[in-house]
């Protein structure tokens, strides 16, 4: 893997020129062709793929969003159409001349049924990643051989951003399904050679049985979802386990906030393991790949270390869909340069970036790769409340989370969302329900969270209500939900 060694440190004019090249080869070669979406979007809009030439040139496209894959009553299976899907017609259409010239020259120099053989594997899809449906409806990504060997470049790369690819014993924690956080870890530890288990998480061994897998293989590194990782670190603490050879943490599918790195560090030196290395990573279902940060001190982020030869990002004014400049806050919008299966060009992810995407020489490793910076949150989480009879208000619930993920003598919390007395026409109630270290304060965590969140938020929960650990951990589904509940509406629908 020395082109991504070199590819790392190469200058930004570089950089943007290998983007360039490829998006050019990709809108022209595969997307216009062979995906029956976007040949009909770029149809509809008198979009010539030529017009494509340079990232600057995206901005023609409309975006797409993950409502584009729904399915409706005239296409029940939308996200068929985003699959590139060619044929004998279309190759000879689409392709270049020279493309076409070689395709004939295999066909007389290799064994019969060879070019068939190769454009399955090239395109045919094979395996399957899906979203977790916290829209409700889940949505399917199909990769071909093709973007399987993606998968294992990306998480080749991953280790290396890392700083682990020489040294990595883990145990992957992530829920065995099929989603991308799972498969990525998997392929990153195959990619390397490397001894990953697997443990499917706490759905599939339980908690208890997870740590004594941790016991038994000793890893130095200890991969899955941070509200996960934490319950297991805690409750590995609880019946006196020795977590010492624990060197690296790295956490994905969901956000990690600063404060909750520092948090998890300090329970894990609880149980033996000193000057651990907590990182995240970032990753989503439509970009069939994950991101990581390089190792820092404890308290800071990298950012996400992006792959400038496979994807290129934008960051967006989320009500104008205007793009932003290197380090404004914005929409995260994502488009592929090399991929097959299902692609997509100009997607909004609905993640907003604080800091949006720096292109400066990374001040840790000294890589020169695009850095998202890691102050993520949902737009989904931004709530309209009707808090009073007189008007409703937006409500940044991801300040709540980063609150209570970051707040130290909280041990499990959820927010809830209903209405006064179960009334639709009453006002929204916001509730928090929490569970605390054994010994803490209860009165004054209560006190403390209500000033932050006022100063924060500018809005004030109804209530704050402790509960048992046990308690706590059912009502969030921490054993049996692929994503730990912490956000619940339960709001009637109208």
């Amino acid at each position: 893997m020395d082109y991504w060694n070199k590819l790392s440190f190469l200058g930004r004019k570089e950089l943007r020129e290998i983007q360039n090249r490829k998006l050019r080869q990709f809108v022209s070669c595969q997307m216009y062709p062979f995906s029956p979406y976007y040949r009909a979007l770029f149809d509809k809009n008198k979009i010539n793929p030529k017009y494509i030439r340079k990232a600057e040139d995206l901005r023609i496209i409309p975006f797409t969003t993950k409502k584009d894959f729904f399915p409706t009553k005239e296409a029940p299976d939308r996200f068929r159409d985003f699959i590139l899907q060619p044929d004998e017609h279309l190759i000879k259409k689409y392709w270049a001349r020279n493309k076409l010239l070689r395709l004939a020259l295999l066909r007389v120099v290799k064994p019969k049924g060879y070019i068939k053989e190769s454009l399955e594997k090239e395109y045919k899809p094979v395996f399957l990643t899906a979203t977790t449906g916290t829209t409700n409806q889940p949505v399917s990504f199909l990769y071909s051989t093709y973007d399987i060997e993606n998968l294992r470049v990306s998480g080749y790369r991953l280790l290396e951003v890392f700083a682990a690819a020489e040294t990595i014993r883990g145990v992957n924690l992530f829920p065995y399904a099929p989603h991308l956080a799972f498969w990525q870890t998997v392929f990153a530890g195959l990619s390397h050679h490397s001894f990953v288990l697997s443990t499917g998480g706490g759905k599939v061994m339980g908690t208890q049985g997870n740590i004594e897998a941790i016991c038994k293989v000793s890893p130095n590194a200890v991969i899955g979802v941070p509200s996960y990782v934490y319950h297991l670190v805690r409750s590995a603490k609880e019946s006196g386990r020795d977590f010492s050879f624990v060197q690296k943490v790295i956490l994905g599918a969901s956000a990690v906030p600063l404060g909750f790195k520092e948090k998890l560090a300090a329970l894990l030196k609880d149980i033996g393991a000193k000057d651990v290395c907590v990182i995240g990573t970032y990753g989503f279902t439509e970009a069939k790949c994950a991101w990581g940060e390089c190792p820092t001190p404890l308290g800071i982020s990298s950012g996400y270390h992006t792959y400038p030869d496979k994807e290129i990002f934008e960051i967006i004014d989320p009500n104008t869909g205007e793009v932003k400049k290197e380090g404004e806050d914005g929409e995260l919008v994502y488009t592929s340069i090399d991929a097959r299966g299902s692609c997509v060009l100009r997607y909004r992810t609905g993640d907003l970036v604080k800091g949006g995407i720096s292109y400066e020489r990374c001040p840790y490793c000294k890589r020169t790769l695009p850095r998202i910076s890691s102050a993520i949150s949902r737009a989904s989480n931004i709530k309209n409340l009707k808090l009073s009879k007189i008007k409703g208000a937006l409500v940044n619930l991801n300040t709540f989370e980063y609150l209570l993920d970051a707040e130290a003598g909280i041990d499990e919390w959820q927010i809830e969302i209903r209405k006064r007395d179960n009334d639709p026409y009453e006002v929204d109630e916001l509730i928090i329900y929490l569970s605390v270290l054994k010994g803490a304060d209860q009165q004054k965590i209560k006190e403390a969270l209500n000033n932050k969140i006022q100063v924060a938020t500018e809005v004030t929960p109804n209530e704050i209500i402790i509960l048992p650990h046990k308690e706590m951990l059912e009502r969030v589904e921490m054993e049996i939900s692929h994503k730990v509940k912490r956000l619940v509406d339960k709001r009637p629908k109208a």
